[in-house]
């Protein structure tokens, strides 16, 4: 390639905050063929459909990666149950897949380059907890820490998953609010606690 290319890929790194999608390379003038061997050459890694991050910006992926990643690849996911409860420091050890949570009639696919656990949920209880989590790199939607538990309690059943739910309901009944925010939440999923 020529150097010129290069150094397109220099002012985009000034431009951008480390993920940019296929559209905006387009719109900077870079080809399909140019997004390929960046790709091949290690300047941009896919991180899922449409979307890549820019590897020699100077910035490292931040804590919350796959979070962000998954909501470029479906902007209607939730990241939900263990998954939610380790970002808000709920768990101490990162689950091994990402939880998230979509609508029972969602099928876009979700390619990403870590395991993705996904629960279909219907819909008139899909965005109850629901909050919006912005940070720099992007904005993703959560579930609230309550609502997490429930959900790990009521479709959870393996002895890691209850091992799991023990540990943040320890940590939900020290706060008298939140555990009874777990109660009212309880009583809307009919889990009997």
């Amino acid at each position: 390639m020529r150097n010129s290319t290069y150094h397109r890929l220099e002012n985009l790194y000034k431009k951008c905050k480390g993920y940019i999608s296929t559209r905006e390379l387009l719109d900077e003038g870079f080809s399909n063929r140019q997004i390929a061997v960046l790709a091949e050459e290690k300047y941009l890694e896919k991180v899922c459909y449409g979307y890549y991050w820019l590897l020699q910006c100077g910035r490292k992926k931040p804590a919350d990666y796959k979070c962000i990643e998954a909501s470029l690849s479906n902007p209607r996911a939730v990241i939900a149950m263990e998954s939610a409860c380790f970002y808000q420091g709920m768990l101490k050890e990162e689950p091994p897949f990402l939880a998230v949570a979509t609508e029972r009639a969602d099928r876009s696919a979700m390619k990403m380059n870590f395991p993705v656990k996904r629960h279909y949920f219907s819909n008139p209880k899909f965005q109850v907890g629901m909050q919006e989590v912005q940070t720099e790199f992007g904005s993703y939607h959560m579930y609230d820490v309550e609502r997490s538990f429930c959900d790990m309690a009521r479709l959870g059943g393996k002895q890691k998953e209850d091992r799991l739910a023990a540990e943040v309901l320890k940590a939900l009944k020290a706060n008298e609010k939140q555990y009874g925010r777990v109660l009212r939440y309880a009583e809307m999923f009919r889990l009997k606690l």
